[in-house]
This record gives structure tokens, C-alpha cells and sequence, in this order.
């Protein structure tokens, strides 16, 4: 299945539309079932240093961020959204275009849940570019591409009460989303200076552990 990357329709509708709003109580549906944030909390506390703070790429609607806050992570969020109500006060939150942002150098790790697979190849080498400048760890929970998810997401979904921009952009993020180690060697992971992994899950999750070589 080759990689495909086309609009997403999320990305069209203002913030409060109520399509995007339904569309965000779908995307806690999928996370759940796909277990990313429990993963990230299992991963990420290890490899951070003391006195490290993270950036979460893509952060949404900030729930990811928040538990691991209260884990006791120093995490900033960065998103076109804007700032949650519920984001905790003490830390920043960046409404900014992530390909634009010029703030990478105050953040040693990056993480990312379902975000990556937005961006072609190309962007993935601008963004990677940057990261590697900085970053020692990276963290990343994206798409596993397989049509196996498409189908099943088309069959679930409307059982769930997934709404049409849901069901369209579920489809579109597995045909963008990854398998094996494309996603280190689109970020340019593969120079040398860094060890990493790759994980597949059977609910569809292609799962990305980088750190820096000393």
C-alpha cells in the first residue's frame, strides 16, 4: 500500500465547528483503542534526563500533554489550535505552524501522537532537519498503513457514531500513516547519530522510539 498523503478534512472547519468538535470526541474513541497515551506514559518518563522539558508536537486539545504533566513531565504543547481551557497555566502553549516554529532549540525531546503522517516526504526532511539540530529524543504513535484499518474503521465507525469527517479523514490518515522504519528515515534518522526502533500494534499503531547516540 504506497503512501499517500491528501487533506485531511479536519483541517478545513474552524475550531468550534460542530463537525470538529464531534470529530475530537471520535479521536479520544481511536486513541483509546489504539492505547497511545497509556504507551506514551510507559515510554516516555525513561529516557527523559532531569530537568528536561518536552515539546508535544500537535498537541490538540492537550489531553496527552495534561496526563503527563501530572506525571510530573515538564511539557509544553504546540499547536494551529488555540490554547486549551484546561491547559495547566504554569506551562507554555504554542499556537504556531510546527514547520514554522522557531523554538525547537529549547526542547532536548519531541513527541508526537498521530501527527507526523500530515506531512509528505519533502516536509518530513524540512521538520526532521530541525529536530535533529536539537532534539535527543523523539517520540512518535502514528497510522500503521494497512488497508486491514481502513476496512475496519469504515465497518466500526458509523457503529461508534463516527461522524462523516471522521470516517473520511481515519481513511485518509492510515493511507499517510507508516510502516517499519519509514518514518526515522523520512526525519533523516538514519545519518548515524542516532538509535531507534520501530514498533506495529495489532490495533494499528506504528509506534517510533529515537534517541541520540552519545
Amino acid at each position: 500500500m504506497k503512501r499517500v498523503c491528501e487533506p485531511e478534512l479536519l483541517d478545513s472547519l474552524p475550531f468550534d465547528h460542530p463537525d470538529a468538535v464531534r470529530n475530537r470526541r471520535d479521536l479520544r474513541l481511536v486513541n483509546g483503542f489504539m492505547r497511545n497515551r497509556p504507551w506514551f506514559r510507559r515510554t516516555l518518563p525513561p529516557l527523559l534526563r532531569p530537568g528536561e522539558t518536552v515539546l508535544e508536537l500537535g498537541a490538540g486539545q492537550g489531553e496527552l500533554g495534561r496526563e503527563l504533566i501530572g506525571d510530573g513531565v515538564l511539557l509544553d504543547g504546540l499547536d494551529l489550535w488555540p490554547r486549551p481551557a484546561a491547559w495547566p497555566p504554569a506551562r507554555p502553549w504554542h499556537c504556531t505552524d510546527l514547520l514554522a516554529f522557531e523554538g525547537y532549540s529549547a526542547y532536548p525531546v519531541v513527541i508526537g501522537n498521530l501527527i507526523f503522517h500530515q506531512f509528505t516526504e519533502q516536509e518530513l526532511g524540512r521538520l526532521g532537519a530541525r529536530l535533529r539540530a536539537r532534539a535527543r529524543v523523539i517520540v512518535a504513535c502514528e497510522p500503521l498503513r494497512r488497508r486491514l484499518s481502513q476496512r475496519m474503521m469504515a465497518a466500526i465507525g458509523p457503529l461508534l457514531g463516527a461522524n462523516h469527517v471522521t470516517l473520511h479523514d481515519s481513511r485518509v490518515s492510515i493511507a499517510a500513516g507508516f510502516i517499519g522504519t519509514e518514518l526515522p528515515l523520512a526525519l533523516g534518522l538514519d545519518d548515524g547519530a542516532w538509535d531507534y526502533s520501530c514498533s506495529e500494534t495489532v490495533p494499528g499503531a506504528c509506534r517510533m522510539v529515537a534517541v541520540r547516540r552519545p
